[in-house]
Formats: C-alpha cells, sequence, structure tokens
C-alpha cells in the first residue's frame, strides 16, 4: 500500500525545501550536470523567492530560464544549491520532456545558451 500524504502536509514540506533553498544573502542556484554530476555543464541563478508550491507540487520561478554553458557535454541531472553552495535537492531529472528539468536539448557545448523550460518536483 503506498504511502500519502494531505496536500497540506506536501506543501508545508515543500515551503521548508524553498526556503533551504533561499537561505543565505544571495539566490540558489541550479546545477546541471554529466552523470554523477562528474562535470557541472551549466549553472543557472535561480529567482528568489526561488519556487511556489501547490498541491503538492513545486514549480520553480522565473521559467524560462537560460544561461550560457560552462562546459561540453550531455545533461544527464541537475541538483539545487542554496546561495553559499550546499546542496538543498540532488539527483533530479533531465531531458527535453517528462522530467523534473526540461531542457531545450541535453546535449550541451560549452557557450551555448542552455535554456530551461520547465522545472517542477512532486512531492511523493
Amino acid at each position: 500500500m503506498a504511502v500519502t500524504y494531505p496536500n497540506s502536509l506536501k506543501d508545508a514540506r515543500l515551503q521548508a525545501v524553498i526556503d533551504a533553498i533561499d537561505a543565505g544573502a544571495g539566490p540558489g542556484i541550479l546545477e546541471i550536470g554529466t552523470a554523477g554530476m562528474a562535470a557541472v555543464l551549466a549553472t543557472v541563478t535561480l529567482s528568489d523567492p526561488s519556487a511556489t508550491k501547490l498541491n503538492g507540487v513545486l514549480t520553480l520561478s522565473g521559467v524560462p530560464l537560460s544561461t550560457s554553458a560552462s562546459a561540453t557535454g550531455t545533461a544527464a541531472e541537475a541538483r539545487i544549491r542554496d546561495s553559499l553552495a550546499a546542496d538543498v535537492i540532488t539527483g533530479l531529472t533531465v531531458g527535453t520532456a517528462a522530467t523534473d528539468v526540461v531542457l531545450d536539448s541535453v546535449s550541451i557545448t560549452s557557450g551555448q545558451t542552455v535554456n530551461i523550460t520547465a522545472g517542477t518536483i512532486t512531492h511523493g
């Protein structure tokens, strides 16, 4: 049997995540990386506040977001860090559809513009 939480509890938990991302003097960051985050391909500065939550879904604010790639590779996962570079969320999926972080392309070349077209995390 699956564990089920009411939306009010999911939203309270997601607000704690948002508060952790927004902790510190500056905005949090989203890093797009290769498998295992062996290389960071692009770093996106998030809005502050970084996200909203509703009915158990955290949605990144300010999307679409863009940045210039800092390395070349295939995007395989992402993480979100606070402004002090402490991990808040790791193991995010990336792809061109049906993933936590949706990109216009997973094939990234240093210097190209990387576009994040959607960013959502659904509470289980």
